[in-house]
């Protein structure tokens, strides 16, 4: 693996997020301890996801669908977690990546709600996403989740479960540069377009209301989000955590990195920060009318909250940034101050049931 990654700064950057987003405690530790170089990352957190495969299989042969589902579904976020920052080892990363796929597409009929795997036609070929719509609502509005630099669909479960509880149906996705989009298109800027492919596929279905359509970012996706509602008429509404207004200054002084670079295709980190400076919302801000909420941690230093202040402070529409104090990236460390707030303001600006 690159040795522009150390263990330490991973673990301690990102262990909030493994948690928020489904990965048990136990296997959180058993990881970290078994992790004493980047080497070790996919085949320590692979041993995790592989004891849940087996128990989901093993529930599923015994008729237990539940259980199978609960297994399966945490098996393909650990999977997640193997592959996630794996771009210097791209064999090892699309084999973990495809365990994590299978195990969460053999989870979604024996969840609560059940999800469907879909497909969505774009630039000549297609886009993958999952749709859960909640139970006992007929045609409920969507929310549209849009994934971040290395996120993808397999690790939304907890994140879906607030819209759906609320009678709100969700369409996690993999976009340009995304889970099992990335290796065919690489990380796009211009957002709108993949965001637009996936409202037209709403609207060829007669079991949502495409006309009830909010957006959801995290991360990266809180950039993406964003952009897409300043040119997208169709979101009624939107949220973005965590996103950047101006990407390439962070980027450049950062130094780049890899995950970027290899995502977006670029042949050169020279590529990549050229790439990367087209990822600006500066005079598209602008055009955002409908409903905007922007979170973000006072303590996050990959996109700091004033990025998403000058997004809310720029839109046209109504818009405000709640900034948490002690929140890191993504707030993942303390979700409970944001993630059912948010669900519920975007409730009722799509009409939920």
């Amino acid at each position: 693996m690159a040795d522009y990654l150390d263990v330490a700064a991973v673990m301690e950057r990102w262990s909030p997020r493994f948690i928020s987003n489904g990965v048990p405690l136990a296997d959180y530790r058993a990881a970290a301890a078994a992790i004493t170089a980047m080497e070790d990352w996919g085949p320590a957190w692979s041993q995790r996801a592989e004891t849940h495969e087996a128990m989901g299989m093993a529930a599923l042969e015994a008729g237990n669908m539940i259980s199978a589902g609960e297994h399966l579904q945490t098996a393909a976020v650990v999977y997640h977690f193997a592959k996630f920052i794996m771009v210097g080892d791209m064999v090892q990363m699309r084999s973990l990546h495809e365990k994590a796929v299978r195990c969460r597409s053999l989870a979604l009929p024996y969840m609560d709600p059940p999800g469907e795997r879909v497909e969505i036609p774009y630039a000549g070929s297609k886009l993958i996403g999952i749709l859960r719509r909640p139970k006992d609502v007929a045609r409920p509005p969507v929310v549209v989740m849009c994934m971040g630099m290395d996120s993808a669909k397999e690790e939304m479960a907890t994140n879906e479960a607030h819209f759906l509880r609320r009678g709100l149906a969700t369409l996690a996705f993999d976009g340009p540069g995304q889970g099992e989009a990335e290796y065919e298109f690489p990380i796009l800027p211009e957002y709108e377009a993949p965001v637009g492919a996936v409202i037209d596929y709403l609207e060829s279905r007669d079991d949502v209301d495409a006309g009830r359509v909010g957006l959801w970012g995290v991360s990266f996706g809180g950039y993406y989000a964003p952009r897409a509602a300043a040119f997208e008429p169709r979101a009624k509404a939107c949220i973005g955590i965590s996103g950047p207004f101006n990407f390439g200054p962070l980027f450049r002084s950062s130094g780049g990195n890899e995950v970027f670079r290899v995502r977006a295709h670029a042949a050169s980190m020279e590529d990549a920060f050229a790439i990367a400076d087209r990822v600006d919302m500066t005079g598209i801000a602008k055009n955002i009318t409908c409903p905007l909420m922007l979170i973000g941690g006072a303590l996050d230093t990959m996109a700091p909250p004033s990025e998403q202040q000058r997004l809310a402070d720029e839109a046209s529409g109504p818009s405000h940034a709640l900034i948490l104090e002690d929140g890191n990236h993504c707030a993942n460390n303390v979700r409970y101050k944001y993630s059912p707030q948010s669900a519920d303001w975007i409730a009722g600006h799509l009409g939920a049931d």
